[in-house]
C-alpha cells in the first residue's frame, strides 16, 4: 500500500474527491437560495463529513480535515467558483447530480484504501469507504431540508456505486492486483454506475409484497 499510494497520491485523490463534492454542496445551496455563508457551510460539510467520520473511526485523529488547510480552503474555492460561475437556474440541478457522481467514484475509493492503510479487514474499509462516499452527501441533504438520496426508495441508486466501487477495491487487495490504474477504474465505474442510474432511473427494489398504508410522497 505504501509504494502504490504515496501520501502525496493519497493527497491529491482526496483533494480532487473534496473539490467536486465541494461543488455539488455549493451548487445545491444556490438552488436552495443560500446565501454564500450558506453556501460555503454546505460545501464543507459536504466535502469534509464522510472523511472526518472515517477518520475518526480508524483512530486518524486529529482527522485530517483539521490538520491540512489545503482540506479546508478547497471547500472555499469551490464555493468562490459557484458563487461567480453558477450555471444556469435550470441546470443547477443536473449539475448537482453529476458533481455528486464524481465524489461518489473517487471518495469510495480513497475512503477504502485509507481504511485498509491503517489495518481494517476487507469487510471493514469496504463499508468505510462507502461511508466516506455518502456520508457528506447525507449531512447536506439533512442541513438543506432534504430527505437524504440514500434513504430515499423514489430516488435512482446512490449507495450501490459506492459499494460496487468500494468492492472493486478490495477484490484488489485480495488477490494483490490494486495499482492506480485499477483504483482509477473503480472509481470511473462507480461514477459510471451512478451516471447510468440517474439517465435510466434504476431503483433498488421496496419490501416484497409491501402491504402499507402510508401514502407515498
Amino acid at each position: 500500500m505504501q509504494q502504490l499510494f504515496s501520501p502525496s497520491v493519497q493527497h491529491t485523490l482526496d483533494v480532487i474527491g473534496i473539490f467536486v463534492f465541494a461543488i455539488s454542496g455549493a451548487l445545491l445551496a444556490v438552488r436552495k437560495n443560500f446565501d454564500v455563508f450558506g453556501m460555503a457551510v454546505l460545501a464543507e460539510v459536504t466535502a469534509l463529513g464522510g472523511g472526518l467520520f472515517r477518520d475518526l473511526v480508524i483512530g486518524a485523529v486529529p482527522p485530517a480535515a483539521f490538520t491540512d488547510l489545503g482540506y479546508f480552503l478547497t471547500p472555499l474555492l469551490a464555493t468562490l467558483v459557484v458563487f461567480f460561475l453558477h450555471p444556469h437556474v435550470e441546470r443547477i440541478q443536473a449539475a448537482v447530480l453529476v458533481f455528486d457522481a464524481a465524489g461518489l467514484g473517487l471518495f469510495c475509493v480513497s475512503g477504502t484504501t485509507k481504511a485498509y492503510s491503517y489495518g481494517l479487514g476487507l469487510t471493514a474499509s469496504a463499508t468505510l469507504g462507502l461511508a466516506t462516499a455518502v456520508g457528506g452527501g447525507v449531512l447536506r441533504d439533512v442541513l438543506a431540508n432534504e430527505v437524504p438520496s440514500l434513504l430515499r426508495w423514489d430516488r435512482d441508486l446512490y449507495a450501490v456505486p459506492a459499494i460496487v466501487g468500494a468492492t472493486m477495491v478490495v477484490l484488489c487487495l485480495r488477490y494483490a492486483a490494486l495499482t492506480p490504474l485499477t483504483s482509477g477504474l473503480a472509481a470511473v465505474t462507480a461514477f459510471v454506475l451512478r451516471l447510468l442510474a440517474m439517465r435510466f432511473h434504476w431503483r433498488a427494489p421496496r419490501a416484497w409484497n409491501r402491504r402499507s398504508t402510508v401514502r407515498e410522497e
